[in-house]
This record gives C-alpha cells, structure tokens and sequence, in this order.
C-alpha cells in the first residue's frame, strides 16, 4: 500500500558521538538534521524504518501559506521562502512548484469564513486574496458548475512527498551528517539531570541534544521516559492518478476533494475534510483534551472502532533500554487506504471537473497522521529535561512546515535567534504542573 519512494545512500555505521541525535526520518527530522549541519553541528538521525517512511511520503504535497492557523504563519511564510530554493539547496530534485492553492467557496459561509481569516492574516501582508466567480471560471477552466467564490494564493505551491524528504536527506548526509535507517532509538541516557545519549538498537550515541521527531510514535517513545505528549492519530486516504490531460496546475481544495497536479502528468486526489478517527485506548485517556477540537471538527472526522484498538492495546507502553522495542516490531506504519472514501472522492471530483471523468488510478495509499488537541505543533524545549527538544504533533501541516520547522529546531538546540517566535509551539502550554505522563 505504501507509495515509492526515492531511495538514497544511508550509512551503516553508527557513530560514537555527535552533538545531537534526531529520532525520526520524516521531514521534520530531515530538515533539521540538514540545518544542523549547515551550522556546523554534528548530527546523527535515526530513522527505525527508511526515509519519509510514514506520513511525510503519504501527505498530499500541498506547501501553503493560506489558511494556516495564524500562529503558524510566521514558519509558513519562511517555509515556504525554504521550499522556493530547496532545489537549489541540496543539489536534487524535491518536485517544489509554485503554482498556487485554492479553496473553492460553494456558500457566502464558506466566503465568510475565508474572509474572517484574510482580517486576521492582513498583518502579514500575504497574497492571499478572494476571487470573484467569473475569476474563477478564468482561473480553472472546465469546471462544471459556477462557484461562488474562492480563496486564492498564487505564491504558494506543491512538492513531491515521495522525493523531498530523501533528497533534503541526501543533502544533509553530504554536508556530514550521519544518516541511520533501520535503527530505531530506544531510549534516551541523562547524566546529571540532563541529556547525554540515545540509545539505538545498534548501541548508544553519546550526545548532549535530542530531538524528538518521531511523528504519530512521539506520545509513545516520550510516554517511556516519563514525559506527557497528548497525541492522537487519524488515518487519511490518497490516492494519484496516471497522467492526464486538461486539468488546473494550481492545487485545488473543495468541501469534499482535493487535487494536486504532481511532476509526472498525474494528479495527488483526495477527499477533503473526510479522515478516519481510530477510537483506541488514548481516545479515552485524552478524551477531554480533544473534546473542544472534536466539537469544532465533527463535520471533518468519522469515528471508527477497528483493529487499531486491539493493535495499540497490546502496544508495550513501558520498556527498558536493553529490549526490544515497538518501534523495531513495526518499522513502517503502512495502514489500508479505505476504498469508500477515495471512491467519493473520485465521484465528487468527476462530478465537478469533467476531465477527471477518464482518469486511471495509478496506486492508493493511506497514512497515519498525528494530531494534537489545538491542531498546533509541538516545537520546543521540554521543561525539566535539559537538552530535549521536540519537534512533533504536526496535525497534517508537516510537510508543508517542515522547513521552516526543522530550521526552528536547529535553531532552538543551537540558541541561535529563532526563525519565528517559537511562543506558540511551546510544550507548556499542555502542561498540567507537571512533565510526568499520567
């Protein structure tokens, strides 16, 4: 089920020491390892599976500063000032297009809403704008209906998730970081109250920093060592299309699909606002974390009770550094795409756009992706664990963030000024008097 993925050189090897361990080879982990090593630090990444293994191959490659939660913003817009010369940056091809995104408007509450959101992004002086009907139509051409509107961002676009996390990784093992795949961090060793190693399966990595980038397994391998991150998952289904003709370049966004055109001639389809929610055992156990985020998302989520309850029931929550781990058990989370769900999207999106009428699925994947209770990422220091940093919970804003992200992390383990004001992606703000997990 999983997507093909660019294949890269990795070493084998682990090294005695460095500065900083990353856990996590997704595209957060990626780009602060190439970051790091831009600033001269010495950086291993341990990834338990390969490179943009999980969610960061499997998202829809949307890179957009448009409709962001407004603390997000400020890393957007320098993510996407990333994305603009990532090519460049690591000498490879990340598939970063600037075509533009757009969220078509069906109803006046749907131009409502985006108009409420341009009134609190005015201050960044974005290009986001809202079009008219009839600039619509211009705009993409062959639609089958008349809109009523759209929210519209020409500066923003799309990458390829299968290429960009492998080449941004290549271009950080080239500037000498440490690229592990298949080693899986167990632990992490503190000496004097602080941090000073990871424990691999491999054997241990003498640093003074770790940081956390282990996407939807961030709540379990923190959760080992004592320190809360109040994380779920929700399972997304994507599927893309074989080449095709007469279709928009932007990447288009209505209430029930969404499209991309992506490097090869095919198209990244997807139901929009349609994720499976997993009731398993942390449902319960954060039921009231989420409970604001579920009364304001209902219409988005539907609820399921599946094997991923028995799954993450047996899953150990505790271990000690010398056994095996559930990271070594599960390497890839590789979950089904559910067929329903992509079959309204294919019905939606024919429906509205006649050219996709003939299109040809070419593969179908799905993915798991990690979310927190104000759908905010979690990049910062942790109180009372010197020389930990996490950088996770990026509730489906991973990829396009991931830049600006992995920048913010290497930023905050170095103590230079930060990229963006890291104040609103501070784990404190989850913090009930203490960093102990209940």
């Amino acid at each position: 089920m999983a997507p093909r993925i660019d294949q890269i050189e990795t070493d084998q090897v682990i090294p005695k020491r460095v500065d900083v361990v990353i856990i996590g080879g997704g595209i957060v982990g990626v780009c602060t390892a190439m970051f790091l090593a831009e600033k001269g630090v010495s950086v291993a990444l341990c990834e338990k599976g390969h490179i943009a293994g999980e969610q960061s191959s499997r998202n829809w490659g949307w890179c957009r500063k448009m409709g962001r939660d407004v603390a997000e913003i400020p890393l957007a817009i320098e993510s996407l000032r990333f994305w603009e010369q990532m090519n460049t940056r690591v000498e490879g091809e990340t598939g970063f297009r600037k075509e533009g995104v757009v969220y078509l408007c069906e109803t006046q509450d749907d131009i409502a809403r985006h108009e409420e959101w341009l009134e609190h992004a005015r201050p960044y002086q974005l290009d986001s704008h809202l079009l008219s009907p009839d600039a619509v139509d211009k705009l993409l051409p062959g639609s089958a209906r008349k809109w009523k509107g759209a929210l519209y961002t020409p500066s923003d676009g799309r990458a390829e998730p299968q290429k960009a996390a492998p080449a941004i990784a290549a271009a950080a093992r080239r500037m000498g970081a440490y690229i592990l795949t298949g080693c899986a961090v167990r632990g992490i060793e503190t000496s004097a109250g602080r941090v000073s190693g990871a424990v691999t399966e491999k054997g241990t990595i003498a640093c003074d920093t770790v940081v956390v980038a282990g996407g939807a397994w961030s709540r379990l391998f923190l959760g080992n060592m004592g320190v809360t991150f109040p994380q779920l998952k929700i399972l997304g289904s994507v599927m893309r299309t074989k080449p095709l003709d007469g279709v928009p370049s932007p990447a288009v966004g209505a209430s029930d699909f969404a499209f991309r055109r992506r490097l090869d001639g095919g198209y990244t389809v997807a139901q929009r606002g349609a994720n499976i929610a997993p009731i398993v055992p942390d449902s319960f156990r954060l039921f009231f974390d989420f409970l604001p985020a579920l009364r304001k998302q209902w219409h988005e989520l539907r609820l399921r009770v599946n094997g991923r309850f028995i799954e993450e029931w047996q899953i150990p929550k505790r271990w000690s550094l010398d056994q095996k781990t559930p990271f070594e058990t599960v390497r890839v989370l590789d979950p089904a795409p559910v067929d329903s769900i992509l079959e309204e999207a294919k019905v939606n999106l024919a429906r509205n756009f006649p050219a996709f009428r003939n299109m040809e699925i070419a593969e179908s994947w799905g993915g798991l992706v990690d979310v927190m209770p104000d759908a905010v990422p979690v990049i910062s220091h942790v109180p009372g664990v010197p020389g930990l940093v996490i950088a996770s919970g990026m509730s489906g804003h991973g990829f396009g963030l991931g830049p600006g992200t992995g920048r913010l992390a290497a930023d905050l383990v170095t103590g230079d000024v930060p990229i963006a004001d890291p104040t609103p992606f501070r784990y404190e703000r989850f913090l009930r008097g203490t960093t102990k997990a209940a």
